[in-house]
């Protein structure tokens, strides 16, 4: 069977280096993305010029219709999904949790754990459909661990909820051979800081950072991918910290 991979929020940061990894180890990729078409399309024709084959699809993963029509896509396209990459996450803007709108609160929670568990359903019916072992990851944070106060526990609580979802469904799924893991990155060097109104943020919280840097997107895809391979065929449940010493 062919190794089909959907990547959420896959058009640019982590989620782009690992649709190139996972291109470059022998999956069909479906990029997901939730509106910069641009750069879904960049990375599709990037992956196909160096002989992968991949597929921009547009769809909020909070909202259930539109995961049902991004897995349906990928599998008339590409072929039945055999792995899931839940890497679609956004934080809203840094700010105290007093100073933090709750729609702000609403759609951070609608995408990073609604969108994740719809997605992750919708897998696992496609897995057990074709008679596959599929494998999960689900992109945590190193925030669920130190709470993010003064900039968003909003977005932290959000990722303490994908990993206690992680732990609970890879238990669950064992039993079936499914597998579902997760990788909580540390701070990162893609756009989410401007995006959150601190594009100053990476130099700031540097110094902090045991090994005095922060990540590269790559070396969090290279986890990801190590967790999807058969070299972690004995690991579920656990989500691996990628956090330079946090």
């Amino acid at each position: 069977m062919s190794k089909v991979v959907i990547v959420t929020g896959a058009g640019r940061g982590i989620g782009a280096a690992i649709a190139r990894q996972a291109a470059a180890g022998g999956y069909a990729v479906a990029v997901n993305y939730h509106s910069d078409e641009a750069s879904a399309q960049a990375l599709v024709a990037a992956i196909r010029a160096n002989g992968g084959q991949a597929l921009a699809i547009q769809a909020d993963v909070a909202v259930q219709a539109e995961v049902a029509r991004l897995f349906a896509r990928t599998e008339a396209e590409l072929g039945p999904p055999t792995a899931l990459v839940n890497n679609a996450g956004i934080t809203g803007r840094i700010a105290s949790f007093m100073d933090t709108d709750p729609a702000t609160i609403e759609a951070v929670f609608r995408t990073n754990v609604h969108g994740l568990m719809h997605c992750s359903r919708a897998a696992i019916g496609a897995f057990r459909r074709i008679g596959t072992r599929g494998v999960i990851v689900n992109l945590s944070s190193v925030a669920a661990s130190t709470g993010s106060p003064r900039e968003y526990v909003h977005y932290a609580a959000s990722k303490a909820a994908v990993e206690t979802f992680t732990l609970g469904l890879a238990r669950e799924m064992a039993p079936e051979g499914i597998r579902v893991c997760g990788v909580a990155p540390g701070s990162t060097l893609t756009g989410i800081h401007a995006a959150a109104g601190e594009p100053e943020r990476p130099q700031r919280v540097a110094p902090a950072i045991p090994m005095g840097r922060l990540a590269e997107p790559e070396e969090i895809a290279e986890a990801v991918l190590w967790l999807l391979s058969p070299a972690a065929s004995y690991v579920t449940g656990t989500t691996l910290r990628c956090a330079g010493g946090m």
